[in-house]
């Protein structure tokens, strides 16, 4: 029987006694081996980036919701009644007339007593920007 090496020696036939020159501890007061515990590094990464994604989502739905408010507007203008051409800049309101038709107009809700729907400015793109009245100071002409 040919004489077996120790356990807790390196040695193979082809490289020898080759401990000094392995990536890993060979003796028995070496440190231990642990692989990472990326389980719980992923599970961080994972919702970190479903946060991200979340809040991305829901910046874009919103910014969709004002895209579709704002579209809903010009279109709800551009198919009211109004026998004049609109000037940029200037302050129109949109009317409903007694039968049901709207109309827009340069007279102002405090004037009379139509049933107001809201105020708009044309701008330079020819978008109707609905405004807040209540931030809208009116001059007499």
């Amino acid at each position: 029987m040919k004489k077996q090496k120790p356990d807790n020696i390196v040695f193979s036939q082809e490289k020898g006694y080759n401990a000094n020159l392995l990536p890993y501890a060979t003796t028995v007061g070496a440190p231990v081996i642990k692989t990472d515990d990326v389980v719980a590094w992923k599970t961080r990464g994972i919702h970190q980036v479903n946060k991200e994604f979340e809040g991305k989502f829901n910046e874009l739905k919103d910014q969709y919701k004002k895209l579709m408010e704002e579209y809903e507007w010009n279109d709800l203008v551009y198919n009211a009644k109004f026998s004049f051409e609109p000037v940029v800049g200037e302050i129109y309101h949109l009317y409903n007339s007694n039968d049901g038709i709207q109309f827009l107009s340069l007279i102002g809700p405090n004037e009379w007593s139509k049933e107001h729907i809201a105020s708009f400015k044309l701008n330079s793109d020819k978008k109707w920007i609905k405004l807040d009245l209540s931030s809208v100071v009116f001059s007499a002409y």
